[in-house]
């Protein structure tokens, strides 16, 4: 990775993320990082390992990927600490960002050390619960996170329920500078009239990983007793070859599949009878957004975080219960039959593409980082909107 002085005619951004793979948080950065390129702001996408994007990058934002992590030993580990500091640490003194923003535990520690070194101001974010994340660390682990979260200038959730959790920890109860912004609806090119599947499907949409559940949304679906619609999950991951087990355990090979990840999810999303959220945990679930943006009728479980506050049960979409795997397949099965019921859910969920226009979120974004900005020359040409010189 070289790292050279350029010669930036505008205030420098970074976003910090541990991967660019498929993801929500993933979507969100790089999202973040092509706008603020676009609104007077040099973007800077580091990803601490290296990965290939799975979304698109405006060719005007510099990325740096800074350790590519391929063995396990200890050496190695080390290793890959020492290099990921230092290539951080020269990133920061050489291209000197006004703030920082990064996603996700790890490289919010990462952040919060080098940015404090460094005397840069720099915005966190949990993407999810934080029982799995900062709370659930060892004692000096987690005081090392509280305190760089402490002096960050915010800490951003997308999901109050996030917010609730990091405030009912007796550690994290003493943070005062918690600020919530939720996730913008995904703006896709327009649904093509191609068939996607032959027959009527049910949708799920994720990385194929535990907490996503979409072993539970199998289990249900083979309740349910849909024998006239089939079930296709979109994504990759980890647990492919355990849903694949199980998929053959039941016999629905012939109507359950799973495709892989898929450039067209507007088709997908657009022809689908429903959509399934079946997850464990959520921080603010993205294609459930999507999903509903599109119109299509919607299922969820309702997890830690996210499904309860995006759906009013009954109005724009259907909550179950968690860990009932008879309520998500009576969901289903009624869904499934009421083609009333469908329209009214449909029709309501539209109205997030109102409440989560990117135009919105994003502007919230852009007002936060604005505020903390690094007050220097190049800072003051964030407000005047003018190139710093």
């Amino acid at each position: 990775m070289k790292i050279q002085a350029a010669p930036f005619s505008k205030p420098v951004l970074f976003f910090i993320i541990p991967s660019l793979k498929g993801g929500g948080a993933e979507r969100v950065i790089i999202s973040l990082a092509n706008y603020f390129n676009k609104n007077n702001f040099q973007s800077v996408l580091i990803s601490l390992n290296n990965d290939v994007p799975a979304y698109e990058i405006d060719n005007d934002v510099k990325v740096f990927y800074l350790t590519d992590r391929q063995r396990s030993r200890l050496v190695y580990r080390i290793y890959h600490i020492a290099e990921t500091f230092f290539k951080l640490i020269k990133l920061l003194r050489t291209l000197k960002p006004v703030c920082v923003l990064s996603f996700i535990t790890s490289a919010n520690i990462w952040a919060g050390i080098t940015c404090w070194l460094n005397r840069v101001p720099y915005i966190v974010s949990e993407r999810t619960s934080p029982d799995r994340s900062v709370i659930s660390f060892n004692y000096l682990h987690k005081q090392l996170a509280l305190n760089l979260y402490k002096k960050a200038a915010a800490v951003v959730v997308s999901a109050k329920g996030v917010e609730d959790c990091l405030l009912k920890d007796k550690d994290f109860k003493a943070l005062h500078n918690i600020e919530r912004i939720t996730n913008a609806v995904t703006i896709f090119q327009p649904p093509s009239d191609q068939k996607v599947h032959h027959r009527r499907f049910i949708l799920g949409v994720g990385r194929l990983a535990y907490v996503k559940g979409f072993d539970i949304l199998i289990e249900a679906y083979a309740k349910s007793g849909l024998t006239d619609v089939d079930l296709i999950i979109i994504g990759d991951g980890e647990e492919r070859a355990n849903l694949v087990c199980q998929i053959f355990n039941l016999g629905l090979r012939e109507r359950v599949l799973l495709p892989g990840s898929r450039n067209n999810l507007q088709d997908y999303y657009s022809q689908a009878e429903m959509f399934v959220l079946p997850s464990r945990n959520e921080g603010y679930p993205n294609a459930l957004v999507e999903a509903m943006s599109f119109g299509c009728p919607s299922i969820a479980v309702d997890c830690n975080f996210g499904p309860s506050e995006i759906i009013i049960n009954g109005e724009n979409g259907i909550l179950v219960n968690r860990a009932s795997i008879s309520a998500l397949a009576g969901a289903m099965q009624r869904l499934a039959g009421d083609e009333v019921l469908k329209t009214n859910l449909g029709n309501r969920a539209r109205i997030i593409s109102q409440t989560n226009h990117p135009d919105k979120i994003l502007g919230e974004w852009e007002t936060l980082m604005k505020k903390h900005a690094a007050v220097t020359e190049a800072a003051a040409a964030l407000t005047s909107g003018q190139p710093a010189l």
